[in-house]
């Protein structure tokens, strides 16, 4: 056991161990791990085996992550850092050796980013007819109808702000498209000033589409920032802009709200949105020929270091082009369609009831289809035997079916009652007007707990047969969601067992009443029991190769990060049990480290479908196979409302052991983690096999190649 990593080992007898305490050399940073996660998304634009538009898909993804990343984040690393609050993680990194490690990572890969767009997607494009011109591009035909536009749909909702004593820099929105001009000349008035500000504002597309001769032409498109900028000079009559320079400021978007001292969590949420747009700054991004005392003014503006100051080689707001999916008809450069896969038990001329009394249904999206989960609800809201309908939802879209069909059922009547988490990040909004809607319809509507995010994705159906009450369950490892449904991979249970949905029912009432803690005889529940449970499950894994059988656990989830259940695994390593990790983004454990993690493997999924589904397995254990809206993070474990639900069907049960085997069988799509935190691909194997296109091929109708 290697001095370097100080492991104290203490031992009650001699049959167990009992406590581990590790070095924090055993422990990988949270927030580089999560960091390194974006950089794997940004690989994929890299990768030929993805489709030209995908490709670009992926780069636009990576910006938008990034964004987030700066928003929340190294935003909280910054408010710590400020505050005087140097923290240290298990890894022993301090607040301030993270930021600076982390804003090292980022200028080295949005850097590349812009390479990858102007070196290789942008002339591969050009090669498909999909041209984004630059100003010195226009043609004549095309400089007129582009002035054309920029006098009737742009400068007449465009102010510009001079900077001077009346006029200081203005506040500006996150994450907004603005201009710093430099001037030379005077006004009308007779004022003299060599900087002013342009705000695009955000009612304006980013990304405009010429116009077509005919069918066959290029699809041709121009900026909005290059429209502005060829016309700078018309927002300041008589003066000369002498430079003009695009830039974006990102600002602290994490909403702090102080629950134990509010009364309305829904008008606290709704007041803080607003405030969001301008908080502290984390981030400034300029075009990279912005001269040097431009630059450090605006970071004196919004007081940031030139740590904080990130160049870019082309529009500072990638993430807009996402604009161009709908704007243009190229289905040979995306992936190729498939027909998810429908139960023949769970078609909707069925009596879907009848169906899940039979027996328990797994569906695995998005190889299964979604609409046996809509068409559950609505059968449900429709019939005259259903007396109740329970649901939580923590991300469900704007535009959302299930909302719609819950509005419905409350409207006919039944006890329609939904837990909405107003703090799923980014989806506030959204969530707030979905509650609206359902209290308006009747419906009840309650926040959760005060201090714990409900992060659980569970629904109970009470139905009246032949003079008793049944219940229906659904659970899943994904959120409500029809859009997510099609491109993010998760597990969705229909059962009807006893014991499964009484534990249901106690969940629900413990979000929307108050009383001790229930015992549950099947599910395990954060904040109570998960991470005890998951414990007493590896250690009966231990117990397993201490009595001299074998033990293997694997586990399926987007991120680890607790340290009790690292440890755990560690110790479990220790003395033989055989780990399996199949961890999408955060995993602070190192893997196969000399007399530590010898026996535990870590690898990353990525590919065209996001990895979200979670599952458990332990060899040793009564109830082998478990599935969760819970990954293995301390957030989840202590501070949220969660689930673990067991599968409980012996069929079902080598369903998802075959799948999650499938996923170690991967060789194309696996990021294998070391022992020095970092991942490579497995690149050196012919005729790879690819998980997700496996898992298409045995799940869906008619897979075709992906």
């Amino acid at each position: 056991m290697s001095n370097e990593l100080a492991i104290q080992v203490k031992k009650s007898d001699k049959s167990r161990i009992t406590k581990l305490e590790y070095d924090n050399k055993c422990f990988i940073n949270r927030e580089i791990s999560q960091l390194l996660f974006n950089i794997r998304v940004l690989e994929q634009s890299l990768d030929k085996r993805h489709p030209l538009l995908e490709r670009l898909k992926f780069l636009l993804i990576f910006s938008r992550n990034i964004d987030e990343f700066f928003e929340v984040r190294v935003a909280k690393l910054k408010l710590q850092s400020l505050l005087g609050r140097e923290s240290f993680g298990p890894d022993g990194l301090s607040t301030r050796t993270t930021l600076k490690r982390l804003s090292s990572l980022c200028h080295i890969y949005i850097k590349k980013q812009y390479q990858i767009l102007n070196d290789l997607l942008l002339p591969e494009l050009i090669e498909e007819n999909i041209c984004f011109l630059k100003r010195e591009e226009w043609t004549k035909q095309q400089r007129q109808w582009i002035n054309n536009y920029f006098d009737k749909e742009v400068a007449p909702v465009i102010s510009p702000i001079a900077l001077d004593p009346a006029h200081p820099f203005p506040k500006l929105v996150n994450k907004s498209l603005n201009f710093i001009v430099t001037l030379k000349g005077k006004d009308a008035f007779g004022r003299e000033s060599r900087l002013a500000i342009v705000p695009a504002p955000r009612s304006l597309p980013r990304l405009i589409k010429l116009p077509k001769k005919n069918a066959v032409d290029k699809d041709e498109f121009v900026f909005l920032s290059a429209i502005i900028h060829e016309n700078i000079d018309s927002f300041f009559h008589g003066m000369k802009a002498t430079g003009c320079y695009q830039f974006r400021v990102t600002r602290n978007s994490d909403l702090n709200v102080n629950e134990e001292e509010i009364k309305d969590i829904a008008a606290e949420v709704k007041g803080k949105l607003f405030n969001r747009r301008y908080g502290h700054a984390v981030r400034i991004e300029v075009v990279d020929n912005c001269p040097g005392f431009i630059k450090q003014f605006l970071l004196n503006e919004f007081d940031l270091g030139e740590l904080d100051l990130y160049e870019t080689n082309g529009p500072v707001n990638l993430q807009r082009l996402f604009a161009l999916f709908d704007m243009i008809d190229k289905p040979q450069l995306l992936y190729s369609e498939f027909s998810p896969k429908i139960p023949k038990d769970l078609v909707a001329d069925k009596n879907l009831f009848d169906s899940i009394n039979e027996k328990d249904h797994l569906l695995f999206h998005p190889y299964c289809s979604f609409k046996p989960v809509l068409d559950f609800l609505r059968q449900a809201a429709n019939d005259p035997a259903v007396m109740s309908i329970k649901q939580t939802l923590y991300r469900a879209g704007h535009d959302s079916e299930i909302v719609n069909i819950l509005v419905e059922a409350a409207r006919r009547g039944k006890e329609v009652t939904v837990v909405i988490e107003l703090k799923a990040r980014f989806d506030e909004q959204e969530n707030l007007a979905l509650a609206s809607r359902l209290q308006d319809a009747g419906a009840v509507v309650c926040y959760g707990v005060v201090g714990y995010k409900t992060h659980a994705k569970i629904m109970l159906v009470l139905r009246k047969e032949t003079g008793k009450l049944v219940r229906y369950a659904h659970l899943g490892t994904g959120n409500y969601h029809v859009r997510n449904a099609k491109v993010y991979t998760d597990y969705s249970l229909f059962s009807s067992n006893n014991e499964l949905c009484e534990d249901v029912h106690k969940i629900f009432q413990q979000l929307t009443g108050m009383g001790k803690t229930l015992p549950m005889k099947s599910i395990f529940n954060s904040p109570f029991t998960l991470r005890k449970k998951l414990i007493e499950l590896i250690d009966n894994e231990i117990n397993a190769v201490q009595n001299g059988k074998k033990a293997r656990i694997i586990i399926k989830v987007n991120s680890i990060s607790d340290k009790q259940i690292v440890q755990k695994f560690y110790q479990a390593s220790q003395v033989g049990v055989k780990i399996d990790l199949i961890v999408r983004g955060i995993c602070v454990l190192r893997p196969q480290m000399q007399g530590v993690s010898e026996n535990i493997r870590v690898k990353s999924i990525v590919g065209r479908f996001l990895e979200h589904n979670r599952a458990y397995y332990f060899e040793n254990a009564k109830q082998k196979l478990y599935c969760s809206s819970a990954d293995l993070m301390e957030r989840n474990l202590s501070r949220r409302i969660e689930v673990c639900f067991p599968i409980l069907d012996p069929s079902l049960q080598k369903v998802i052991y075959n799948d999650l085997d499938l996923y170690l069988q991967d060789e194309g799509q696996s990021w294998m983690l070391n022992a020095n935190g970092e991942y490579h691909l497995i690149t050196d194997k012919p005729n790879q096999k690819l998980v997700q296109q496996m898992l298409l091929d045995k799940h869906c109708e008619s897979a075709i190649q992906a």
